[in-house]
């Protein structure tokens, strides 16, 4: 079975247009071109990009746009690897986030708890000694004579 890349250069040579017609005629770089028609597909830009060129380049010179995407389907021989759902047990979620929120809601209750007794702690320390030594039942103010 003949190439894909040298199934179009003879489309093209049969149709007497010349790479650089194709080129203007596609909109594909003449590198590109030259990369189809000497397969070089890994050379190109990615997959997407491949099948377009196929596709512009058939239509350009006439050829039946679907034999020769299933040509070159079948020259590349890839597998389509279809990637496997990580198995989780049925009726389960991974409950990754919940635990990352618990863990910040007990961080932050901590730091409020610590919070809260530094600004309730009592300030002997920096009062006056007069202040320090009163008991609650003395700092009780006393009704004025007035």
């Amino acid at each position: 079975m003949e190439s894909i890349g040298r199934y179009l250069k003879g489309m093209r040579e049969a149709r007497g247009m010349s790479v650089e017609e194709i080129a203007r005629a596609t909109r594909i770089p003449i590198s590109s071109i030259e990369r189809v028609e000497g397969d070089h597909f890994d050379d190109l830009p990615g997959e997407v990009f491949v099948r377009g060129f196929l596709r512009a380049y058939a239509r350009a010179v006439h050829a039946p746009v679907d034999e020769v995407l299933a040509r070159y389907t079948s020259s590349r021989r890839v597998a389509a690897v279809t990637p496997l759902p990580l198995s989780t047990p049925e009726g389960r979620r991974p409950s990754g986030r919940r635990v990352g929120v618990a863990i910040a809601f007990v961080l932050l209750l901590i730091l409020f708890t610590v919070a809260v007794s530094i600004v309730m702690r009592p300030r002997r320390q920096g009062a006056p000694r007069e202040l320090s030594q009163l008991t609650p039942s003395s700092m009780v103010s006393q009704p004025s004579d007035g």
